[in-house]
This record gives structure tokens, C-alpha cells and sequence, in this order.
């Protein structure tokens, strides 16, 4: 119902900046990644990454931020291939699990090391030049 002094404007209004600010407040996408390294006997044998869109929302505190160009796109995955250096030194930052075996079979030495970053959840605001990740805790 209206009233006389017309107050279905103001709620009408008040309704739209409040979903103004939850459009920009959710801008954020949400991604699970996970990184794997390994090295067999000095060669590098297998690197993956792992970029996913979260189903769910992420708890957790924003911790360290990093800025990657993305020249416009919105493909995660494609703007960590091409920054792949400040990425992976990025995530070198966060913590990885290092895992290290040698085996000696008929004076023969064999080494095993993997890398591995957990899935972890990023926060990514994409803006026109530039794309924020930040690592949530």
C-alpha cells in the first residue's frame, strides 16, 4: 500500500542501493586451485595446476593479494599461464608440501621430489586491465 507522503518511492529506492552493494560486494568470484611439481632425477616429470570455479562460498580471511595482467579476459586459467612466474612465486609464499624420496639400487641413484600446493581458495576480482587474487585463510 502507498501512503499519503509517497513512501513507496524511498523503499523502492532503498531497495535498489541494497542490491547495488551486494552486486559489488559479491563482484569477487570464488576459485579453488591446487598446483603439483615433480621432479624424477633432476627432470622436471609432471606440473599440474588446477584452476575451479567455487560451488560453494569460502570462509576464511583474506590474507596476501597478488595483481596479474588479464588484458580484459575473465579465464583464470589463462591469465596464470601467462604470468606463470609471479604466480608460482606467489604460491611459493603460501606454503607448499614437499615431499622428497631417494632410492640407491645397484649403485644407482633415484630421487623423487614433489611439490604440492593444497587446494586452497582464492578470492579473483577481474577489473578491465588487471585481475586480483587473494588467498584466503
Amino acid at each position: 500500500m502507498r501512503s499519503r507522503d509517497g513512501n513507496r518511492l524511498s523503499a523502492r529506492s532503498i531497495f535498489k542501493l541494497v542490491l547495488l552493494f551486494y552486486s559489488l560486494a559479491l563482484s569477487a568470484s570464488e576459485y579453488l586451485i591446487s598446483y603439483r611439481y615433480v621432479v624424477q632425477d633432476a627432470i622436471l616429470y609432471n606440473e599440474t595446476l588446477s584452476v575451479a570455479k567455487s560451488m560453494q562460498k569460502c570462509s576464511g580471511s583474506a590474507h596476501d593479494a597478488l595483481l596479474l595482467e588479464s588484458d580484459g579476459s575473465d579465464n583464470l586459467k589463462q591469465i596464470i599461464s601467462k604470468n606463470e612466474d609471479e604466480f608460482l612465486s606467489f604460491i611459493h609464499t603460501l606454503g607448499l608440501d614437499v615431499k622428497h624420496s631417494e632410492i640407491n639400487t645397484n649403485l644407482q641413484n633415484s630421487s623423487t621430489t614433489i611439490l604440492t600446493l593444497k587446494t586452497t581458495c582464492f578470492k579473483v576480482d577481474f577489473n578491465d586491465n588487471f585481475a586480483r587474487i587473494t588467498a584466503l585463510n
